[in-house]
């Protein structure tokens, strides 16, 4: 491996960083934007959860530079979009909650930036088929990264989901609990009024 493929090799696994999850609230009648400034033909990408609050419904959309809607998503609970830049400028993607009346909302979401596309280079002094070649692994190293970044975005859209079933879970069993405890006082209270009311058959009543 040469020189200028070890440095391309690291500098393509460094866009791992570029792929970060966050999470974000947003309140009841609100709405979270957020900007990627990208040159043309560059790969965008965006994938987002509701971790919690409501019905875990979000209202998204996915602004051009020049304004136009990109994508428009209503009420859902989670989603993966990618698409390529189709001019230079500023992308906005934005989370409305103001369907909601009071109840705010919890998001996790990444946002995805790949490169653009760059014009083939050719080489000089007869190193076509090494630049060939480097080219390859170039993009081979960019298929990698790209499959590692969507393992990354599957285990934290995993253990979001793991944590909004347990969440379910626990409350569940909390109000099988207490309605087992509500059934319990209910038959407890049931039976002392039952003897009470029975045993005023057997009293033996005095006339005086």
């Amino acid at each position: 491996m040469t020189l200028r493929q070890l440095f391309t090799f690291l500098g393509i696994f460094s866009l791992l960083s570029v792929a970060e999850s966050y999470f974000v609230t947003v309140d009841a009648h609100a709405e979270e934007c957020f900007f990627e400034k990208v040159t043309t033909g560059t790969k965008l990408g965006l994938a987002f959860e509701v971790a919690e609050g409501g019905f875990l419904d979000i209202d998204i959309k996915i602004y051009s530079p020049d304004g136009k809607i990109v994508h428009e998503g209503e009420r859902e609970s989670n989603g993966r979009y990618t698409f390529p830049a189709s001019m230079d400028g500023v992308y906005t993607y934005c989370f409305s909650n103001k369907m909601s009346t009071m109840t705010p909302k919890i998001v996790m979401f990444s946002m995805d930036v790949g490169e653009g596309i760059k014009p083939g280079h050719e080489a000089a002094n007869g190193e076509e088929g090494e630049a060939a070649g480097g080219n390859k692994m170039e993009d081979m190293i960019r298929e990698l990264s790209a499959a590692l970044s969507g393992v990354k975005h599957e285990q934290d859209y995993m253990e979001v989901r793991e944590r909004i079933h347990r969440s379910i879970n626990d409350n569940t069993n909390s109000r099988v609990v207490l309605w087992s405890v509500f059934e319990a006082l209910v038959l407890v209270a049931m039976t002392i009024g039952q003897v009470y009311y029975l045993k005023q058959f057997f009293e033996v009543r005095r006339v005086v």
